[in-house]
């Protein structure tokens, strides 16, 4: 079970998507979570982009924590196409991001 919300990994895809109006708001999102919650982020932003597999979000968790050498805001902005990898990564582990955005907006 991730102990990031569906919410919170949403809430970064949509700002990401919005970067040159919200790059401050969510670098400061990001560096609020919790050192679980960033490493969840990463993972599920590697298995959006084909890096992981869902059936290995233990490892990519693990993978993220292991090399953090970077922070967290800095590493996923400097990612080209967060946001679709973010969105991604929710689909592949069964979650509907487009569901999960309707219900921010």
């Amino acid at each position: 079970m991730l102990e990031i919300s569906a919410r919170k990994v949403a809430q970064v895809a949509m700002m990401a998507r919005e970067l040159n109006r919200a790059e401050g708001e969510l670098r400061a999102f990001i560096d609020r979570m919790s050192e679980d919650e960033q490493a969840e982020l990463v993972a599920i932003m590697w298995i959006g982009r084909g890096s992981f597999e869902a059936e290995e979000l233990g490892e990519a968790i693990e993978t993220a924590k292991a090399e953090a050498t970077t922070p967290c805001a800095d590493y996923l902005l400097g990612s080209p196409h967060l946001s679709d990898h973010l969105e991604n990564g929710l689909d592949a582990l069964g979650i509907s991001a487009e569901d999960v955005e309707n219900d921010l907006m």
